[in-house]
């Protein structure tokens, strides 16, 4: 934690002030001899880089991150970077979490007690199912699994195979371990 005298540009302590570390600034009474303090709590796990980019795709990539309601860069660039850190622990195999999105008909015969049967099969990485009736016909199944990529893969393929289901994806995720 260090205090910082507005009046005079002076820091009690070796830091260099930022506008991100504006940000984080409240107002510390009492004043000490008249002067106003300010806390500022520095967050030593970040770490500051420089990006050169050609000015064209700047302006694009503000324009996405402003349709997407980011407040900064640093936010969008974060999440991109987390994004790609999921795609590698589903392409190495790594324990992962998702879900598993499927529409069908409920009245083909017997797509339901094989649904179910290979639910049941893959038991150990189905942690949640929900059902959902759309209409007279139709219903919307989200599975939430958790395991090894290549099983989530499998099911995955597997139920969105079926005869009679209409549409299935699967929504790739993390268990966010090593996420930060």
């Amino acid at each position: 934690m260090l205090f910082i005298n507005f009046s005079n540009p002076s820091v009690i302590g070796a830091v260099e002030f930022t506008l991100e570390a504006r940000s984080k600034i409240k107002e510390t009474p009492p004043k000490i001899e008249g002067i106003l303090l300010y806390e500022v709590i520095i967050m030593s796990n970040l770490c500051r880089f420089g990006v050169s980019l050609d000015k064209e795709l700047i302006k694009k990539f503000d324009a996405l991150i402003k349709a997407k309601n980011y407040n900064n860069r640093s936010e969008a660039i974060r999440d991109l970077i987390r994004q790609e850190l999921v795609k590698k622990e589903w392409n190495e195999n790594e324990e992962i979490a998702g879900a598993i999105t499927l529409v069908y008909d409920h009245h083909k015969r017997e797509l339901v007690n094989k649904i179910i049967d290979i639910q049941h099969d893959f038991q150990k990485i189905i942690i949640s199912t929900q059902h959902i009736h759309l209409d007279h016909n139709n219903c919307l199944e989200i599975i939430a699994v958790k395991g090894k990529a290549k099983e989530v893969l499998k099911v995955a393929d597997i139920l969105k195979s079926l005869k009679g289901v209409k549409y299935g994806t699967l929504s790739m995720a993390t268990t966010g371990k090593d996420l930060f």
